[in-house]
């Protein structure tokens, strides 16, 4: 993999960006976000591809790994760096196929180290747990343990994506159980000044 994939990993969100998506978005970069996720299920295809491609443009600019959610074709028409999959989407070789051998795939697996197992083996570039805390973006995720990153840590090989309610307050567990990147959605889009609250979430990184 050309790009790392370590650190804080933002994810867009429609109804808390809006029209600021690329504003937003820049802020975040600006503050120090090092992956950015393109998340929006509820636009048409046309605004989908017009705000992805904007979106591409300004990570390639400041060397921020970009990612689509949910659509790897939509991710080979604006070439992002990658793909993030749900259970329930496109299945990781699908995904290869569209996408080629040098492009990101990530994968939830929500509490389930077997799933996470599977994703490696299938050629999944990170996989992601959560949620671990009470979420505004998804309060009906399946909860996970923290536990869940120490036994991944010991038996995973891939990085691992943490994510759901994930605060600066309580993300330093998350990075020490094993965790290579913090995914947030309110707390940085949900920030009154989004640059700033990037920042503090940089400082669990050291």
């Amino acid at each position: 993999m050309t790009k790392q994939l370590h650190g804080l990993y933002a994810i867009t969100d429609p109804a808390l960006m809006g029209e600021r998506l690329l504003e937003q978005a820049e802020q975040a970069v600006s503050g120090g976000v090092r992956l950015l996720q393109y998340r929006n299920k509820q636009a048409d295809p046309a605004r989908q591809q017009s705000e992805a491609r904007a979106l591409s443009n300004l990570c390639r600019a400041h060397k921020v790994t970009f990612i689509i959610n949910d659509d790897p074709r939509l991710a080979a028409g604006v070439d992002a760096d990658g793909v993030h999959l749900g259970q329930s989407d496109s299945d990781i070789l699908s995904a290869r196929q569209i996408l080629g051998a040098d492009k990101i795939i990530g994968l939830t697996c929500h509490a389930s180290l077997e799933n996470a197992l599977a994703a490696e083996k299938a050629g999944a570039d990170y996989v992601a747990f959560g949620r671990f805390f009470p979420s505004r973006s998804k309060p009906h995720a399946p909860p996970a343990e923290i536990d869940i990153l120490h036994q991944a840590r010991r038996r995973l090989s891939v990085p691992i994506v943490a994510i759901g309610g994930i605060t600066p307050e309580n993300g330093g567990a998350l990075i020490e159980a094993g965790a290579d990147m913090l995914a947030v959605i309110h707390g940085i889009f949900g920030a009154g000044n989004v640059r700033a609250a990037t920042r503090q979430y940089l400082e669990l990184f050291g």
